[in-house]
């Protein structure tokens, strides 16, 4: 007598197996269960059967089980497996997508600097392009907005040794903002911009959970209208920015108007580019 499968559920709606990734050393990965994003510390056999550490970006340690599909990795779901004795060991890489140096030391800081208009700003070029920035020699530092800028590029002096990079929100030609930047611009100083209202927008709605950034009406402060928009605390846009910040975990969380242009300062400020 032929024998058939008690399982009735379409060959085509079955899960199918996640791919299975060694847990080695300063991966990250997510895991599904809590949201915990870390970087892998260790891999441990229990009786009750393999885990893994993890470290998030604030230094905290969390244990989980190495159970299937339990795992996402740039919004993927594997299985984490124990990586194997003697196995080859892949180049770590630094958020930005670089090749890190492992025992690199942080060069001494170059004259040149990139500014850009704010906190947030500087905290989302650190979190993602920070490794290659310190290798690099290159200092951020943070003004607020652009309005004194030919007197900050003046008093900077930007020459041959010591050029300037300046990041600016929301430039869109026309604009005083542009129209700024414009005067400013020379052979030594640098000024590009991206087309978003604040940094915020420069991070994939995908990555922080929304569907899309939402449209605030002209005249209301954005960053209220967005937490109010969104169901989030009004009173603190900072706690707001620090849960969209945690979201970022690499170039691959970042809108492509905004890579370029970080990229094209680095190379600017390091002499591997020209206006």
């Amino acid at each position: 007598m032929r024998q058939y499968s008690a399982d009735l559920t379409p060959p085509w709606k079955r899960n199918k197996p996640a791919p299975e990734v060694p847990a080695e050393p300063d991966l990250v990965v997510e895991e599904i269960g809590t949201g915990f994003c870390g970087a892998v510390v260790r891999v441990e056999k229990t009786a009750q059967g393999p885990t893994v550490t993890l470290e998030d970006r604030f230094g905290k340690h969390r244990v989980f089980p190495m159970e299937p599909r339990g795992f996402m990795i740039d919004g993927k779901v594997v299985t984490l497996v124990r990586p194997s004795a003697g196995g080859p060991v892949r180049p770590r890489r630094t958020a930005s997508g670089s090749v890190a140096v492992p025992g690199a030391r942080a060069r001494v800081a170059r004259a040149g600097r990139i500014y850009v208009e704010g906190k947030h700003d500087a905290e989302l070029i650190e979190r993602v392009w920070g490794d290659d920035l310190r290798i690099e020699g290159v200092a951020v530092e943070f003004l607020e907005g652009v309005d004194d800028l030919p007197a900050i590029v003046a008093e900077f002096a930007p020459g041959p040794d010591a050029r300037l990079g300046v990041l600016v929100d929301h430039l869109v030609p026309g604009t005083k903002e542009w129209k700024i930047a414009r005067s400013v611009t020379s052979e030594h100083a640098l000024i590009v911009g991206h087309p978003y209202i604040d940094i915020w927008e420069a991070v994939k709605p995908s990555s922080v959970g929304i569907e899309a950034w939402p449209r605030v009406p002209h005249g209301q402060d954005w960053k209220t209208g967005v937490c109010r928009a969104l169901g989030w605390r009004v009173a603190n846009t900072g706690e707001a920015w620090q849960h969209i910040l945690s979201r970022v975990r690499s170039y691959k969380d970042l809108e492509p108007e905004l890579l370029g242009r970080v990229e094209e300062l680095i190379d600017f400020v390091t002499g591997g580019g020209e206006v």
